[in-house]
């Protein structure tokens, strides 16, 4: 029998849970730096809902895919299983690489601009786990993060504008104007 390479959102929501678990990353790591972030524009969100975020951005198929990827890519650096000179530049996290980076907008992307602009916001300030996995992945750790770091900050700038699109719609509703329209769709 050939393995599946379709799986339900359920299904790829609980691989890349698991899959993150592994690497030492909880939902709640995640669901924390979209908190903080989106806390300072938005006093009154909960960490229920970046939790909720976090948890349904992890069932997009092509999320599932980057984050699958992203981890086996490390994995295999720290196996020492990748050709040189990539095997070394990944190994350093080398600054110029970049390709870490581009995973990371590809995820933040899926909420537009205001995504993109939180990833880098993430990037630069690395906050709670994204830091603590930047500097356990560098040096002579046996751990490679480079692409876990910025899949991680970019599921939680995902999550983080995704709290704010949400707040904004309760907002929206909340307006004398506002008239509800039926999509017949």
């Amino acid at each position: 029998m050939k393995d599946r390479i379709y799986f339900s959102r359920e299904e790829m929501f609980i691989m890349n849970r698991d899959l993150l678990l592994e690497r030492g990353v909880t939902i709640n790591d995640i669901a924390e730096v979209a908190y903080r972030q989106q806390g300072k524009y938005n006093p009154n969100i909960s960490m229920r809902t970046c939790v909720e975020s976090v948890e349904k951005i992890l069932s997009y198929r092509d999320i599932f895919h980057i984050v699958q990827l992203s981890i086996e890519i490390d994995r295999l650096c720290e196996e020492g299983k990748l050709r040189s000179p990539i095997q070394e530049i990944i190994r350093a996290d080398l600054g110029m690489f970049g390709i870490d980076e581009i995973f990371g907008l590809n995820i933040a992307s899926m909420y537009g601009v205001i995504g993109q602009t939180n990833f880098g916001d993430i990037d630069v300030n690395k906050p709670g786990i994204v830091k603590e996995l930047n500097d356990h992945g560098k040096g002579d750790n046996e751990m490679c993060h480079t692409f876990l770091d910025d899949v991680v900050g970019a599921l939680a700038a995902a999550a983080s504008t995704r709290v704010a699109q949400i707040t904004s719609e309760e907002t929206a509703k909340k307006d004398p104007h506002f008239e509800p329209i039926r999509f017949d769709i």
